[in-house]
């Protein structure tokens, strides 16, 4: 009896020094702001489209279909194009390939056609990497995990979440935007240096990219993280960058604030009038600047209102602190 007693005594000990939130995120965290490159390559290789040999679309009728991931070629597996292209060089024209699709393995058989080179063709249209640009939303002091974006990145061909192996963030810089327009989103155009890489991706997610910032943290600037029972209607600040990789503060206005959203939780207003006049309002490339309000970290801005580009929104800053932390 003795003996229980101690036993339960210990399981309160722990139940009372364990934290019942699983998630270890810091409740300051560094803003982001600036503007990075963006690559990430995927799982295997991605097919996008199908193109005719001889008039007939041969990997087409034989099976394949846009958003198959390629994982093995005869037996070997496949990490991106170039592999690929190895595994089916001492290949006879026949070629049994294994995809995933929806999650579920599938094998192909292909015959494939020879141009007049002798190069073999597969009548596949396919991809291994994605680049673009974004916006660092955050870097968590502690453990080193960086968020950004606040959304997925999408493959646009297939128009689907692009199932990523890994990838990098880099070091970029605006040159140039593209304004927006009623009924068409603008644009940053940026230059991004290879040599400088940031950080490294391991979580392409719904709440957006994650991963490990690798690179020195310049930024000592902490904020604390707000609940959303916390956010306000009203006034609050954006951290981007619209010139160069100079971080500047614009003002908005916070129309609604829901909840029950998984993404679309903060629908704003630009209000400042330099950045309406630089950009229209929100335009892509800006997809993670960081929402301040009460010099607290709120949120990041993930979507553009086409219809009305000067409105957009935002994800709260504890959806995508979670999901990092995954």
């Amino acid at each position: 009896m003795k003996f229980k007693n101690k036993l339960l005594k210990f399981f309160i000990f722990l139940l009372i020094i364990i934290p019942i939130n699983a998630f270890a995120y810091s409740d300051y965290i560094i803003p982001g702001g600036q503007t990075i490159g963006i690559e990430v390559n995927s799982k295997g290789v991605l097919v996008v489209g199908f193109y005719k040999i001889n008039n007939t679309y041969i990997a087409k009728d034989s099976g394949f279909e846009i958003g198959d991931i390629i994982v093995k070629v005869n037996n070997s597996t496949i990490t991106n194009i170039n592999s690929m292209i190895e595994a089916m060089k001492n290949t006879d024209s026949k070629v049994i390939f294994e995809v995933l699709r929806n999650n579920n393995k599938k094998k192909i058989n292909l015959n494939l056609e020879k141009d007049e080179s002798g190069v073999l063709k597969t009548g596949l249209y396919v991809k291994d990497k994605i680049n673009g640009i974004g916006t660092l939303t955050y870097i968590d002091p502690e453990s080193k995990i960086f968020g950004a974006l606040g959304h997925e990145i999408m493959e646009s061909t297939t128009a689907s979440k692009f199932e990523i192996k890994d990838g990098k963030i880099y070091e970029a810089s605006v040159s140039s935007i593209i304004k927006s327009r009623s009924g068409k989103a603008g644009e940053k155009n940026a230059t991004y240096d290879k040599t400088n890489t940031y950080g490294t991706i391991n979580n392409n997610s719904i709440s957006g990219i994650f991963g490990k910032y690798t690179s020195e943290i310049e930024n000592e600037e902490k904020l604390e993280v707000a609940n959303p029972d916390e956010i306000q209607l009203g006034t609050a600040t954006i951290k981007t960058v619209i010139n160069s990789n100079n971080i500047e503060t614009f003002e908005i206005n916070i129309l609604n604030i829901n909840k029950s959203s998984e993404t679309k939780n903060i629908l704003f207003e630009i209000t400042d009038a330099r950045l309406l006049e630089e950009t229209g309002g929100v335009i892509q490339g800006m997809s993670g600047s960081p929402i301040i309000q009460n010099n607290k970290i709120i949120g990041a801005v993930n979507y553009v209102i086409v219809n009305d580009t000067a409105k957009g929104y935002g994800i709260f800053i504890t959806s995508m602190l979670k999901e990092g932390e995954k």
